[in-house]
């Protein structure tokens, strides 16, 4: 079927299972699971690490899993999509993902669809030195910056403002900080423990009004579909996480320096004058699967300051004016449905808000990965006539 004039829904297939991880926590595993139910026709079981997980009561089925960083981590993962025979599994949270590309091989052998990007993909987009890198290499624009791992490399930089951030993971603009002098950057350096960890010294460049959040699609072949961009709107508390009055006297950079959170809004559109760069870079950088690419237009210049090699914080956003990147790799790699280039979407303006949740005293939990791997033992134990009986 050509999608290019049709409106992406699964309301006419029998349930695709999907087990979706990280639902709580407002990340991007809660944006999958709310890009799939806008999708309808999916049967979802949802996992967190934590029980009092609110999403709970929006999924089909609920199961908590050990940490990422539990060793136990993919054989809980593999246990869970077993018990509930799901088609594709969706990591929704940065260490989550970084444990399953290590060992995406075991979910393809099990027969699970894990819709990830290459290795190299995420193991270059969350290494942000290794982005600046590949940048550098393949000629896009990019903000200056610089590695540093002791207080004696603080007389490197010698540009302001800047933006601080850890050199290695971070999404969603985790520990990121901005330093208008070099007493700031000597202070910041000194809280954020430099020495014992690295951390990435990016120039601040641009205008809050000018950010965009851009996903480009691509199917896990590495054939494009589409690009969708958000021009963020970091007004409200919600959507920036910090906002400091700007002290430099460069009036280009706006009154107020600004870094996002985590919670985009704003105008949804195709963009072309940043999506544009980003289909390239896209392209240049190898993508299968969904890209989510942080950057501003500065002159008439896209200047790339992050890749996340994932869906996006925005993914819920995108889907509600057609721009469903979940529902479409199910449609394409699962239900192996034709998917045209360029699907029509709408443009739009969506704003997000704060939403309380009732948590009952029984949460909505069905099971836990220990009382699914006690049932396995069990039933493993039993004759075969026991389970006739």
């Amino acid at each position: 079927m050509n999608w290019s004039n049709t409106a992406l829904t699964a309301a006419n297939h029998e349930p695709v299972s999907v087990l979706v991880t990280a639902i709580g926590g407002a990340g991007y595993g809660e944006q999958i699971l709310k890009a799939l139910r806008l999708a309808g026709g999916y049967r979802i079981v949802g996992a967190d690490s934590s029980r009092d997980c609110a999403n709970f009561a929006r999924v089909d089925h609920a199961v908590t899993l050990p940490k990422a960083s539990d060793p136990n981590y993919v054989d809980a993962l593999l246990d869970v999509a077993y018990a509930f025979g799901v088609d594709a599994v969706f990591s929704g949270c940065e260490p989550e993902l970084k444990v399953v590309s290590d060992q995406r091989e075991r979910l393809e052998r099990a027969g699970f669809l894990a819709p990830l990007n290459p290795k190299s993909v995420i193991d270059t987009c969350m290494d942000k030195r290794a982005t600046a890198q590949f940048l550098d290499a393949a000629g896009f624009p990019h903000p200056r910056s610089v590695e540093l791992s002791s207080l004696d490399d603080l007389d490197r930089v010698d540009w302001f403002p800047v933006v601080v951030k850890p050199a290695v993971g971070g999404g969603g603009s985790v520990d990121c900080h901005i330093a208008q002098t070099p007493r700031e950057l000597r202070y910041l350096a000194e809280l954020l423990d430099l020495g014992n960890r690295s951390m990435l010294v990016q120039e601040y460049v641009g205008r809050p009004e000018d950010e965009y959040t851009v996903g480009v699609l691509h199917d896990l072949d590495g054939d494009f579909l589409n690009s969708i961009a958000v021009r963020r709107e970091l007004g409200g508390a919600l959507n920036a996480k910090l906002r400091v009055p700007n002290r430099t006297g460069r009036a280009d950079l706006g009154e107020d320096l600004v870094i996002s959170s985590g919670f985009s809004h704003g105008y949804i559109g195709p963009y072309p004058e940043v999506t544009g760069p980003c289909e390239r870079l896209a392209a240049a950088l190898g993508v299968k699967g969904a890209v989510n690419i942080q950057c501003r237009l500065v002159d008439g210049v896209v200047q790339v300051f992050e890749i996340n090699p994932r869906l996006s914080g925005t993914t819920s956003l995108r889907a509600m004016v057609g721009y469903n990147e979940p529902d479409v790799l199910l449609r394409r790699h699962v239900l192996g449905e034709t998917v045209s280039p360029r699907f029509a979407y709408r443009s739009a303006r969506i704003h997000r808000s704060l939403v309380e949740n009732f948590v009952p005293e029984e949460p909505a939990l069905n099971w836990t990965w220990a009382e699914l791997k006690s049932m396995f033992v069990f039933l493993a134990s039993m004759t075969p006539a026991q389970c006739v009986l």
